[in-house]
């Protein structure tokens, strides 16, 4: 089994894009409507996030219950990505330096998706 995060936005031909800005990868587009894209994957470090367009994915309601979490591999990505969510989005806890040896930060892009950005030494102890 394989657990990937679904995320559900509006004018997901320009979304994904921006998610692709921001944490890099590969757009696959899935299923196209005319010129919508309804359904698109971004492949980052060998994961898949999915996308789909409000249009394909109804009902959906903007949440606070389901956050992802990102393990970034170097503290100068672990700034990049949070710079960059950060600019039209909303930060909900500083980046602070954590207690496992690393850094942290939670942050609420401009789809109200909600990510956990989380930065380990190399000589911390990862978590399983």
């Amino acid at each position: 089994m394989k657990v990937l995060p679904f995320i559900v936005v509006e004018n997901c031909k320009e979304e994904i894009k921006y998610y692709q800005d921001v944490l890099g990868g590969e757009i696959t587009i899935l299923r196209k409507q005319g010129d919508e894209v309804l359904n698109a994957d971004l492949c980052v470090g060998g994961e898949t996030l999915k996308f789909a367009d409000v249009q394909a994915a109804k009902p959906a309601l903007k949440g606070d219950y389901v956050r992802i979490f990102l393990r970034i591999d170097t503290e100068k990505e672990f700034r990049k990505i949070y710079r960059d969510f950060a600019a039209n989005g909303t930060i909900n806890t500083e980046v602070y330096e954590a207690p496992f040896n690393g850094l942290l930060a939670i942050v609420t892009d401009r789809n109200s998706v909600c990510w956990v950005l989380s930065y380990y030494r190399n000589e911390a102890k990862l978590p399983d």
